[in-house]
This record gives structure tokens, sequence and C-alpha cells, in this order.
């Protein structure tokens, strides 16, 4: 059976930082805590923090994982490679199939969220016309188009630019908001207490579950840097570092912006109700403790912060998709690439799926925040399954492999990851009211299609062959946490640079 060619190659000219700035894009952080602070607050009251706090520790979790594989996988498939060489091309293919639906959907929820942010600026500015968010979020989608086209530098260079100037503008925002509650010079009276530590009557850990789905969203994307491994230069030492630099700038921001956030509002009753029922937590904040003018600011922030995910997923879904239909050899349009290395055939494949989830939800009438978070929890729930059997392929590989050496107790870091994931997803799938009780069989109905697909004659085939000719698993660069005793059987060539 003939191997398919990876041709022609995508462009290795990435570094750390590009890398780094791709994953931060994706997960676009100002834009997550635009809105999903909120979500948390209306779970959990004043405590919204520890959705963030839960999340962190469980992605930090699942990171172990993927830093560890990417150390020996280098491939523009992320999950899909790495679940492929570790627990088998139908599992792999699964695990790619998820992955591209979840940034897909994600991707619409933040176009949508788009159409909100635009309103909202309008208001303050002062513009009577409000624009339909259906409309809003199409012009941004072939924005995406159009962008999502060029080479990928320019892409991670976007993304960058767009998150630390509103990274910058929120920090400040938290500092001013903390600092006036210090000081004694808040609106309404208010100081800074532990109130943001206080969960409600009866909470407990199943409760902060179910409010962790905002919290694993808002981390979604962190394993985006995976995806770039065909175009990084050093990837099996570049990726891992890209990873970890992001959750741990990313965190940090998280938990600034949540604490400032719930003390800004008030942990009493009243604010806690006034944050949970916010629909522009920057502006109310920066209002209240700044002026009205960086209320202007920090919209149009938010807005350009929200258009980075929605071009870091679409751009992430398009590789992950280039990579599915070249080796599987199905769709072979899908796989093709632009004179500059661009996956140009498979951005518009992503853009298009996201023009039918963002125009379908549209028709049913649901109010722009609904549709934003109906879209946000399918996208969640499908990055999810892509962890677990991430996370999995991880613990065979390296506690189960004799030619691999890592320390028997680290084990307990995977399967712990696994635990948590495990049990947010039960968290929201079962005992949910609808429509999110609807959601899980979404995701599901798209999961059994892409099995069907592996039982099509000839696709496992292809797809282990063409994962073992882009390279397979490599020895990791030497350090002291594993090594490989005796790798020669797996050592390939490197993916083809031609293109």
């Amino acid at each position: 059976m003939s191997v398919p060619t990876p041709e022609p190659g995508l462009k290795r000219e990435l570094k750390v930082a590009d890398a780094a700035a791709f994953s931060i894009g994706l997960i676009g952080p100002v834009g997550v805590m635009a809105l999903l602070g909120a979500g948390a607050a209306g779970l959990l009251g004043a405590g919204a923090m520890w959705a963030f706090v839960f999340a962190l520790v469980a992605v930090a979790l699942v990171a172990y994982g993927f830093v560890k594989l990417s150390r020996h996988i280098a491939h523009t498939g992320s999950v899909y490679a790495t679940v492929g060489l570790t627990l088998g091309p139908r599992a792999g293919f699964v695990a790619g199939w998820a992955l591209f639906f979840a940034y897909v959907t994600i991707g619409a929820g933040s176009g949508m969220e788009i159409g909100l942010f635009v309103n909202q600026l309008l208001g303050y500015l002062g513009v009577a016309v409000q624009p339909p968010w259906v409309w809003v979020a199409v012009v941004a989608l072939a924005l995406v188009l159009v962008l999502g086209r060029r080479e990928v530098r320019i892409i991670t260079r976007l993304l960058l630019f767009a998150e630390l100037a509103g990274v910058v503008l929120v920090t400040v925002l938290n500092i001013v908001v903390l600092v006036r509650l210090g000081v004694g010079a808040a609106p309404h009276g208010l100081r800074l207490d532990t109130g943001f530590l206080a969960l409600p009557p009866g909470a407990d850990v199943t409760l902060i579950a179910g409010a962790a789905v905002f919290g694993f969203l808002a981390f979604a994307g962190f394993e985006g840097a995976a995806t770039l491994g065909e175009e990084t230069d050093n990837p099996r030492r570049d990726i891992p570092r890209a990873i970890k630099i992001a959750i741990v700038l990313v965190g940090a921001f998280y938990l600034l912006t949540i604490v400032a956030q719930s003390l800004g509002y008030g942990t009493d009753a009243a604010g806690v109700k006034r944050f949970a029922s916010a629909g522009a937590p920057y502006g109310d904040l920066a209002m209240a403790y700044v002026g009205p003018w960086l209320a202007d600011i920090l919209t149009l922030t938010a807005v350009v912060s929200l258009f980075a995910i929605f071009l870091g997923t679409l751009s992430g879904a398009a590789r992950v998709a280039f990579a599915l239909s070249r080796d599987t050899g199905l769709a072979p349009r899908v796989s093709r690439l632009s004179r500059t290395g661009a996956p140009t055939t498979a951005i518009t494949v992503a853009v298009v799926l996201a023009l039918i989830v963002i125009v379908g939800e549209s028709l049913t009438g649901a109010d722009v925040l609904d549709a934003t978070y109906w879209s946000l929890t399918v996208g969640t729930i499908a990055l999810l399954v892509a962890y677990v059997l991430a996370t999995v392929g991880a613990i065979r590989f390296l506690f189960f492999r004799r030619d691999v050496r890592t320390p028997r107790w680290q084990i307990v870091i995977p399967v712990l990851a696994l635990v948590l994931v495990l049990y947010t997803i039960y968290k929201n799938v079962v005992g949910v009211e609808a429509p999110y009780s609807w959601f899980p069989y979404i995701v599901g109905a798209w999961l059994v299609i892409g099995l069907l697909i592996t039982l099509r004659r000839g696709v496992t085939d292809r797809v282990r062959q063409a994962l073992d000719a882009s390279g397979g698993v490599q020895e990791a660069p030497a350090g002291p946490a594993e090594h490989v005793v005796d790798a020669s059987e797996d050592r390939r060539p490197e993916p083809s640079q031609e293109h």
C-alpha cells in the first residue's frame, strides 16, 4: 500500500516565542475574561476564582502529557499525532476529529461574542445603529478567511500583538481596582476583603467541577503550539517550552483578573448579582474605577482579543484538518498548500463550518449571550474528549514502553489529570438542563462520524504509515525527566520541508 506523501511541506520558520504566541493568542485571555468570569460567578458567587483554580490545576496536569510527548513527537496534527502514535491510528484520528470540532465551535462562539462587544462599543460611543450580531460575526469570519491564508509567522505576530496590548490594559485596570479598594477610595464604600475565597452555602467540589467548564474553556487552546510541530525550527525543544510559557502567563493573568473583578463588583449578595449578570465586566469596572474613556478602550481591546481567538482557533482547526486529510488520503484537496506554505483549502473548510454554526444558532432566535455559551460549551466538551485520549496516550507511552524511562511516581500526574477531566465531563453531561443536556449528543454524533470514517477500508493503515513516515516517535532532547534507552528503530527522517 502506498504511503501518502506530505507535499508540499509546511514551512519550518518559527521559534519558541512564535509557538507560545500562537497558544496564547488561541487562548485569547483578554477576550476570555471579558465574559467567562461572570459565567463562573453565576455558579460560584463571590468564589468564582475557584473555577479557574480548579481548571488551572487540571490543565497543568494535562499539560504534563503534552509537554512530555511533544519532546518525542512533532506533527501539525497535535493530539491526532500524539494519540495516533501512542494508542493507535483509529484513536488518533478520532482525537484529531474531536480537536478539529472543538476549535471550530469555540472559534464560532468567539465570533458571536465579537458581535456582542461591537454593539456594546457602539453604545458607549453613542452610535444608535446596532447591527445584528450574526452579521458582525460573519464580517469577522471573512477577515479570518483572508488573514488565515497568510503565512503562519504573520498570524502568530498578529495574535501576540493583539493580546499584549489587551493584557497590559486589563492588568492596569486590575491594579487600579485593587489599589483603590486597598486605600478605601473605591465606589460604594467597597474595601479589600477575603470574600473572593468564599463559596455559596452548601457548595462543594462537585459544584466547583460543574463551574470548571468555564475555567477549562478559559484555557482552551493551550496545546495550540503543538499544531505548529511541522512549522517550528526545533519543535521537540521549543513546543514543550511554548506550552509551559503559555500556561504560566495566562494562569497568572486569569487569577489576578478574576480576583479584581470579584472584589471590584463587591463580594456581598448585591455585588455578586451585578457581577453574575454583567455583560461587560471590563466596561463596568473601568467606568466605576477610572472613567468612560478606559471603558471604551477596553471594550475595543476585548473585540480585538476575541478576533485573535477567532483567527487562532480556526487556524489551528485548519492545521488539524490538513493533517487528517493528508494522512488518510481522503479529501486530498483539503491538504493543498499555497505557495507560502499555508493550508488555504483547510482554512476555507474551517471557516465554512464555523459559518454554519453561527448562522444555525442565529436561526434559533437565541440572543447573542446564549448562542455564545452554547457554542463554547459544545466546543469545550469536544476538547475535553481530546484531552482524555491524549492523557491516556501519554500514560501508555511514558510508563509502559520499555525504551522510555520515566520515574514511576510521576504516573500520579497524568492519572490525576484524567480523573479531573473525566469528572468535569461528567458534571457537565449528567443532570444538566436543556439545551445544555443536548450538547453531549451533538459531540457524540460528531465522534461517531469520525469513528465511521476510520472503518473505511485502508484508512487506519494509511494513517499508521503516514505518521511513521512523518517522523514517528523520536528520541527526546536530553533532559532529567526521562530518556530513551534505544529509540533507533523509531528514528526516522524529519518531515520533508520542500514546498
